[in-house]
Formats: C-alpha cells, sequence, structure tokens
C-alpha cells in the first residue's frame, strides 16, 4: 500500500513456482493484500518492515536452497505477535524460542512458502559465542542450515543478460560455517 513510504526500502524478487499459490501465501503472511498482481507476477510493498518484494512465475527457474530471508522485530512480544496471527491464518510454523542460532540468543519462528523459501522471525537478545550443539545434525532445516547436509560446490555459469554484459549465476549454494552467512 503506498500510503506513507519509507525509504531506504529494501528489494527482494523471487522466481516461484505457482503464483497464485503465493499470492494466497503471502497475503496470509504479510496480513495484506498484493499491490499488483498479473497473470505471472504479484508484488508487495511493505513498510514494515521497509521492503519490497515480488515473486515472478517461472518454474524452471525456483531455487529453494538459496539460504533464508526474515524480519527483525524490536521485542519478544511482537514475536509472539506474529507467531499468533501466523497461525490464525493457517500457516505452518516451527518456533524456537531462546535458541542460540548465528552466534546470537533469539526468539523466533519460520514458516516456509510453497516454494520452500524459509522465513524467520526473531528478536535478537544478546550475542553468544556458540550455536546450539543440534543444529549440526542432519534433521536441521533451520537456523542458517541448508534443508539437507550435502555438501554441494557452487555451480557457476557465466549468463548473457540482455546481450549486453555476462553475469555469473551461482547454483546449489549452502550456508558454509563461519561463511557469514547470517
Amino acid at each position: 500500500m503506498l500510503n506513507s513510504q519509507v525509504f531506504p526500502k529494501m528489494h527482494v524478487s523471487l522466481y516461484v513456482q505457482d503464483i497464485q499459490a503465493t499470492v494466497e501465501f503471502y497475503d496470509a503472511f504479510f496480513g495484506q493484500k498484493a499491490d499488483k498482481v498479473k497473470d505471472n507476477y504479484a508484488k508487495y510493498i511493505l513498510n514494515s518492515p521497509a521492503l519490497v518484494i515480488s515473486f515472478v512465475e517461472n518454474p524452471t527457474r525456483t531455487q529453494s536452497n538459496f539460504g533464508h530471508l526474515g524480519i527483525q522485530v524490536d521485542s519478544e512480544e511482537k514475536v509472539h505477535h506474529y507467531l499468533n496471527v501466523a497461525k490464525s491464518k493457517g500457516l505452518e510454523t516451527k518456533e524456537e524460542m531462546g535458541t542460540n542460532c548465528c552466534y546470537a540468543r533469539q526468539d523466533k519462528f519460520w514458516v516456509n512458502d510453497p516454494d520452500g523459501h524459509q522465513w524467520e522471525i526473531y528478536y535478537f537478545h544478546e550475542d553468544v559465542e556458540f550455536n546450539d550443539p543440534h543444529y549440526a545434525e542432519e534433521s536441521q532445516s533451520a537456523c542458517c542450515m541448508p534443508s539437507s547436509q550435502e555438501e554441494a560446490e557452487p555451480v557457476v555459469q557465466e549468463v548473457e543478460v540482455k546481450k549486453f554484459f555476462k553475469v555469473k549465476e551461482y547454483k546449489a549454494t549452502t550456508c558454509e560455517p563461519n561463511s557469514g552467512c547470517c
């Protein structure tokens, strides 16, 4: 909603399998309708957090293993508020209260969109010197861990973009320890 604009504002664009399923999920997750919806495109303009996020339906380019997206809030109460809203909208959540993740003590919860993109809503308490050991287990899919522990080397290839310049496209990357992914 284009009422009062907050700048600077981050923009993210994700490829998705099914634009309708994506819009249904994000209408519930963000608690607002998309600002723009087309046959294969949707965009949300959020003031809190200051974010423009768009979704492009392109099943061949959809990847859910890029890491995760997160929204930091300023109180434990807000984490619980957003958690209750997500649950009331029928979104599947995973709670991690009082966890040591990314070398910080946090209260958080996770949701996955229809394409497996992970979102965390979290409150940062303080920096710590360790991560909870259970995050090293293969079954963990949150706290900066990929959904599987496959050691995939990034695949790098050059792709021509509009015939003006080349960019490198990275595929199959995972979050490595001490990589700064968080």
